[in-house]
């Protein structure tokens, strides 16, 4: 058996006697940056490469080199008789199932069987946020509940994984609308998604908006403020250098939104964040007015931004959020 799972702490507790077989850890952060429908071509990997090192300060040597490797060992899959793929709920881990089921769609299985565990809850643990919460009591608990992937799981895996790569957000937002029930958490994750484009409001995003309505409501710790946006909007599965660089940008001149005090630099790549626990965001004039919807912060300052497939440039970006008809706008006229 070959186990595919979303992290390395995921994976040690399988090691540990829960499972038989080998375990692989897909790293991967697709929620960030450009994806596109074949990242394994080169050209593709190599500008996502550049985006995550410019961004994130993952070393681009060290990405492709580990993306080649992950997929060399997918590649190996027909000596296995059963692939488990270990998921959860959130936009993180969706992403990550539905590249794979795209994948798989286009394999010969043979005789190599494809099952799927996937959850978004589990007894006694009031707030769900990842497969990584559980003790090795309760991961074993869920050993052998997963259930066989079909036709119908691969066909719309392969569907989500194409609309999500798409350059056109609005074949997504239609696939929302059909029944997508073979994958029960896919719709809620990538509705979340859509919720991160500019808002026809006031060009926030939901993260950018939570974390402005988090600080307004006193809430001054940006490691507090990354655990209360995180557990707020637990759908999207955001790690802390997607929040890092989501918080650099809303904080950069010129048109700040907030400042941090106290603040150096932010935890590069392997790095602590425990240099932030004596930093204080704060709200500035222009991010009041913003959040009370009486400036449209991207109308002013611009935006260079991808969601996926999908780049977003200039003053008057493409897409918008509404947020009340919770759905994309398209903008007439683009920068």
């Amino acid at each position: 058996m070959l186990h595919i799972v979303n992290g390395d702490s995921v994976a040690e507790k399988l090691q540990q006697g829960i499972v038989h077989g080998d375990v692989l850890v897909w790293r991967e952060v697709y929620p960030h940056g450009p994806v596109s429908l074949y990242p394994a071509d080169w050209n593709n990997r190599s500008v996502r490469a550049q985006y995550l090192e410019q961004t994130m300060g993952i070393p681009q040597a060290e990405f492709i080199q580990g993306s080649e490797a992950q997929e060399k060992s997918l590649a190996d899959f027909h000596k296995y008789e059963e692939i488990v793929l270990w998921f959860e709920h959130d936009l993180f881990d969706q992403t990550m199932l539905c590249y794979l089921l795209h994948w798989f769609s286009g394999q010969s299985l043979l005789k190599t069987k494809l099952s799927l565990l996937c959850i978004s809850e589990y007894p006694g643990i009031e707030l769900f946020r990842g497969l990584g919460q559980l003790s090795l009591e309760q991961m074993e608990t869920l050993s052998g509940t997963w259930k066989t992937i079909g036709a119908k799981e691969l066909e719309l895996g392969k569907a989500f994984w194409q609309a999500y790569t798409s350059p056109d957000p609005s074949l997504l937002q239609q696939l929302l609308s059909r029944d997508t029930s073979a994958l029960p958490f896919a719709k809620d994750a990538f509705q979340m998604h859509l919720s991160r484009f500019p808002s026809t409001i006031n060009g926030l995003g939901i993260v950018e908006q939570t974390t402005l309505e988090m600080i307004q409501a006193e809430i001054s710790s940006p490691l507090e403020l990354f655990q209360d946006v995180g557990n707020k909007l637990n759908a999207l599965g955001m790690g802390d250098l997607e929040y890092w660089n989501i918080l650099m940008k809303i904080s950069q001149a010129p048109y700040p939104l907030l400042q941090i005090h106290g603040l150096k630099a932010f935890p590069a790549y392997n790095e602590s964040s425990i240099a932030l626990r004596d930093c204080e965001a704060v709200l500035t004039e222009l991010g009041k007015k913003v959040l009370n919807g009486e400036e449209d912060w991207i109308a002013k300052k611009g935006i260079d931004q991808w969601y996926g497939g999908v780049h977003l440039q200039g003053n008057i970006p493409r897409w918008r959020w509404d947020i009340y008809g919770q759905a994309l706008y398209e903008v007439s006229g683009e920068d």
